[in-house]
């Protein structure tokens, strides 16, 4: 099972445990792409810990895809586009 999807149901399960809050403002900084305070990922146990790095390493690899994707869409359509002048040439 991957990470976000774990961290979403330990987050469900129990959302006033310290660790699940950690993990919430740890995924809404990851989301609105805004600053986190590494330090506060030590006061996790470390089964939490290493579900916090899980988050970051799925994270990176999301975007990763996603940059391929967008970039996969735009060289679509310059090939469309070139495609569609040269028929009407």
């Amino acid at each position: 099972m991957n990470a976000i999807k774990v961290a979403r149901r330990f987050i469900e399960t129990d959302p006033a445990n310290e660790s699940a809050k950690i993990l919430a403002q740890l995924v809404l900084a990851l989301e609105s792409e805004r600053s986190f305070e590494l330090i506060t990922l030590y006061s996790l146990d470390y089964k939490s810990f290493e579900l916090a790095m899980d988050i970051l390493k799925e994270w990176r690899l999301d975007r990763y895809y996603a940059s391929k994707s967008k970039l996969f869409d735009l060289s679509l359509q310059v090939t469309e586009l070139e495609a569609g002048n040269a028929a009407a040439s």
